[in-house]
């Protein structure tokens, strides 16, 4: 006996770009690495990366920052002593 049957078929679903993997991170630091005035996009990342966040800006961690100093703060707070 034959029979028949239906496959369901379902569109390609693109994938979406996630900037970073979850990371636990504190509001506090959040919040004060975000939206600065001197944010400037750093256009060699994809489109869905810039969320005004330092670390997506043209000048996160180089000379050209106003606030590297507060960034290599930050850092050395994470450094095991």
């Amino acid at each position: 006996m034959r029979g028949s049957f239906r496959v369901p078929v379902h569109p390609p679903v693109p994938p979406r770009p996630l900037p970073y993997p979850n990371e636990p991170e504190e509001e506090e630091d959040e919040e004060s690495f975000v939206n600065r005035a001197c944010y400037e996009f750093d256009h060699r990342l994809g489109v869905s990366f810039n969320d005004k966040h330092c670390r997506h800006c043209r000048h996160y961690l180089t000379a050209r920052c106003p606030h590297i100093d507060e960034f290599l703060e930050d850092v050395e707070d994470l450094s095991p002593e």
